[in-house]
């Protein structure tokens, strides 16, 4: 099994997800701000301890995953970033390609703790992956992640539909 890394950057910490973090975790996928553009509704208890399990399961299984992102100044799990690996039935299909995923508090936006947390994450990714491509997919309304992902690196590089939603894949 994988040890997973703890990152630390200038305000935040990457740490783990712990099965504590289950409350926390569903106020982050419960709210509609959040959810809007993942998924289109707030997640239940069960769906969040769900995601929280699929996170360990790719850690021990892939040697990558996602992270919980802590606010190092007050303790408070903020949201989550890292890498996914989720075998989207989605055309382009990136399954050799770290996906990289990330979702903030709605408190935390507008911070630049999400470009930091992403950053911090495509840092530990480049030694990890050797600097392999990652991707990611945005749908064209989210604007603030969009600009997250163009502060990262990743340009535009197709158009695709998932779940019904127009995305936009980007890669970096």
């Amino acid at each position: 099994m994988t040890e997973v890394p703890t990152l630390s950057t200038a305000r935040l910490l990457l740490r783990p997800h712990r099965p504590n973090d289950l409350d926390a975790s569903l106020t982050l996928w419960s709210d509609p701000e959040v959810t809007r553009f993942i998924g289109g509704r707030p997640f239940t208890r069960e769906e969040v301890w769900g995601r929280l399990m699929r996170y360990a399961g790719q850690w021990a299984w892939l040697g990558f995953g996602m992270w919980a992102v802590e606010e190092r100044a007050t303790g408070a799990m903020i949201g989550d970033v890292g890498f996914l690996h989720v075998k989207r039935d989605m055309s382009p299909a990136h399954e050799d390609i770290p996906e990289t995923a990330w979702a903030l508090r709605p408190d935390a936006h507008g911070k630049g703790y999400a470009t930091e947390a992403v950053r911090g994450a495509l840092h530990w990714g480049d030694a990890h992956f050797g600097r392999a491509r990652s991707w990611c997919m945005i749908e064209p309304e989210n604007t603030p992640s969009l600009r997250v992902a163009a502060h990262c690196g990743y340009v535009e590089t197709a158009r695709a539909t998932y779940h019904g939603a127009a995305m936009i894949v980007l890669m970096r």
